[in-house]
């Protein structure tokens, strides 16, 4: 399989072939959020989180929910409530194990990113879950990051993908989820089950443990 592979096997090696960051690239780094930060913050729905475990196992993990639900409790610190999900609890496990994590967050529409990189504890309450009440659902964990590393991230990605533009979309080009969760899981529900579980009441269960 790797034949005729050449793999980079140094620092030096791999600066030769992408170059020296510009000063502008290596001065975006904060330590501290910024009030433009804190804008971002509250416009996004949506984040990835990556951790790793002590063996060094990785995990990206998403988060979403109505834009500003991550909170900014200071200028160092933000919390992200956890909602209901599959119950893994993959990169929760791996940050009690390795407490670095790395954040992205995205707005809908721009083609910039605000990077968040930090350590982070998992929280089973704490006063402020209470302003992370949505629909009735108040978080059983939040996710605490002191933030280490903090900078905006250019749109070259986004605008090379066209990730926003209607006109790049096709999401009939791939089967429906159900079927895709048949096909690649062995699952005891039937194909006509698992398209009642994924169909308008797994809206209403969004909240719901």
């Amino acid at each position: 399989m790797s034949e005729g592979f050449i793999e980079v096997t140094s620092a030096a090696e791999l600066r030769a072939l992408v170059g020296e960051p510009k000063q502008r690239a290596l001065a975006k780094e904060r330590t501290a959020l910024h009030d433009r930060d804190i804008e971002w913050l509250a416009a996004s729905p949506y984040c990835l989180i990556a951790t790793s475990g002590a063996d060094g196992t990785c995990d990206v993990s998403p988060k979403g929910d109505p834009p500003g639900f991550t909170l900014v409790l200071d200028r160092k610190t933000i919390a992200i409530p956890d909602r209901p999900g599959n119950r893994r609890a993959d990169g929760f496990t791996n940050i009690l194990e390795n407490p670095h994590v790395g954040l992205i967050y995205l707005v809908p529409g721009r083609t910039e990113t605000l990077r968040i990189n930090g350590r982070a504890r998992v929280l089973r309450d704490a006063p402020f879950f209470d302003r992370m009440i949505v629909k009735g659902n108040r978080p059983r964990l939040a996710l605490l990051v002191e933030i280490e590393q903090v900078f905006f991230h250019c749109g070259k990605a986004a605008l090379r993908s066209a990730l926003w533009d209607p006109g790049t979309w096709h999401p009939d080009a791939l089967p429906p989820y159900p079927r895709i969760v048949k096909d690649v899981q062995h699952t005891e529900e039937t194909l006509e089950e698992l398209e009642r579980y994924y169909g308008a009441e797994y809206l209403d269960r969004l909240y719901t443990y």
